[in-house]
C-alpha cells in the first residue's frame, strides 16, 4: 500500500519522528510511506511526493494548528483524493466538545473555535482517528498511531552528564511542573547532581503568545528554575532527542493535562524507552500499565515524587530491570512494524465498509 502523510514539518516537535519510523517500517514490509510536498534536506530519510494519484490513502495529522498548508494545496488534495481515501489523525484531541481542565488547559478557547475546528475536520475527511485506546465520541476511531522502535535502543554506557532530565516544550505544562515536579526536586536538590530541562519556552514565553490569547499555555517562572539549579537547554532535532535523553541517569515524562485526561498517547511515550536512561512517567498508573505492561506501574511518579527519585538514583539496578521489562512489552505490542500493519488493516477495512 502507498500512504501519503500531510502534516506540518517541524524538526524538533510533533510527529516527524513517528513518520520517519513509518517510512522505515514500510521499507521492511513492502509499503511506501511518504510526506506530501517537495523534498527537504532537513529530513533526508523521509521521501516526499506531490503525485497524489500514486497513493492509495492520504492521512492528515493535525496538532493544535489548522493552517499548516496553503488553501491551494488543500484544494488540490480535496479535489484529487476522494473522501473515502482520506483520514485525519487528531493528535491533540481537537475533534471533541470544548474541554477545560481546572480552568487551565483546554482544547478550544471558545465554542466558536470548537465549531470552526469541527467544521474544518469534517470538510477534509469522514474518518477521524485519535491516538488513544478509547475515544469520547463514538464516531472517532481509537488508534494509537505512535509506536516503539527497538532498533533505536542503544546502550551508550559511561558516565552520565545529568542526574535528572525533562525533555518537553513548555506548552500547558507549567502548572504540573511547578506544583508537583519542582517541589520534589527542590526538596532533594542537595542530593542531586545536574538537573536540566530541554525544550522550548522554559526560559520565557514566546513573544507572540499574548497576541493569540495563549499566555496561559506558556506560563513559566524562569527564576524559580534558576533558583533550583536547573539548567535550561534548547530543543534538539528529532534525530538527536534519543541520544540527548541518554545523557541523563533519569528522564521524567510529563504530559499536558488535556491529553492526560483524554488518554491520548504521544511519540514521547515510546521515545523515552529507547534512550539509555531510567524512564519515569507522570501518568495515571492504570494508563501506564495499559501502554507499558505491569512494570509500567512501578515507573509512575504520583505521590512522594522526591522519595521515588532518590530511590531510583540509589537503586538503579531495580529500575533498569523494570525499564527492560517495559522495553520487552513495547517490542511485542507496540513496534512500528506492528503499528503499520494495523494501520494498513484499518485503512483497508474502512474503504471496504464505505464500498458496502
Amino acid at each position: 500500500m502507498n500512504i501519503l502523510f500531510v502534516m506540518e514539518r517541524r524538526i524538533n516537535a510533533g510527529s516527524i519522528q513517528a513518520l520517519a519510523n513509518y517510512v522505515r517500517a514500510g521499507k521492511t514490509l513492502g509499503h511506501l510511506v511518504a510526506l506530501y510536498g517537495t523534498s527537504d534536506p532537513t529530513f533526508p530519510e523521509i521521501p516526499c511526493s506531490t503525485e497524489l494519484d500514486a497513493f492509495d490513502h492520504v492521512i492528515f495529522i493535525f496538532e493544535s494548528k489548522l493552517s499548516s498548508f496553503s488553501g491551494l494545496q488543500l484544494a488540490r488534495l480535496l479535489t484529487m483524493v476522494p473522501r473515502s481515501r482520506r483520514v485525519i489523525i487528531d493528535a491533540d484531541g481537537m475533534y471533541n466538545p470544548q474541554i477545560i481542565i481546572d480552568n487551565y488547559d483546554r482544547n478550544h478557547n471558545t465554542e466558536r473555535d470548537c465549531k470552526r475546528w469541527v467544521a474544518s475536520y469534517e470538510a477534509v475527511a469522514d474518518r477521524i482517528v485519535q491516538p488513544s485506546l478509547s475515544t469520547c465520541l463514538s464516531r472517532v476511531e481509537p488508534f494509537l498511531f505512535y509506536g516503539y522502535d527497538s532498533k533505536a535502543c542503544v546502550q551508550s554506557g559511561g558516565a552520565k552528564q545529568f542526574d535528572v532530565m525533562h525533555v518537553a516544550h513548555n506548552w500547558w505544562r507549567w502548572r504540573e511542573v511547578s506544583e508537583r515536579l519542582l517541589p520534589a526536586i527542590e526538596k532533594v536538590r542537595k542530593d542531586l547532581g545536574e538537573v536540566c530541562f530541554v525544550g522550548m519556552w522554559w526560559d520565557a514565553p514566546p513573544s507572540w503568545a499574548a497576541g493569540i490569547g495563549q499566555q496561559d499555555a506558556f506560563c513559566v517562572d524562569p527564576g524559580r528554575l534558576h533558583a533550583a539549579g536547573i539548567r535550561v537547554l534548547p530543543a534538539v532535532p528529532y534525530s538527536e532527542v534519543i541520544a540527548k535523553m541518554g545523557t541523563a541517569r533519569v528522564n521524567i515524562m510529563t504530559q499536558r493535562p488535556l491529553l492526560r485526561r483524554l488518554r491520548i498517547v504521544t511519540s514521547k511515550y515510546f521515545e523515552l524507552f529507547t534512550a539509555d536512561t531510567i524512564a519515569l512517567v507522570m501518568l495515571d498508573s492504570e494508563h501506564a500499565a495499559q501502554i507499558y505492561g505491569p512494570a509500567g506501574r512501578e515507573l509512575v511518579l504520583n505521590d512522594e515524587i522526591a522519595d521515588k527519585l532518590m530511590d531510583v538514583l540509589r537503586r538503579p539496578k531495580k529500575y533498569q530491570d523494570l525499564v527492560h521489562d517495559v522495553r520487552q512489552h513495547l517490542t511485542t505490542h507496540h513496534s512500528y512494524e506492528r503499528r503499520l500493519q494495523d494501520l494498513v488493516a484499518m485503512l483497508v477495512h474502512g474503504q471496504q465498509a464505505k464500498a458496502s
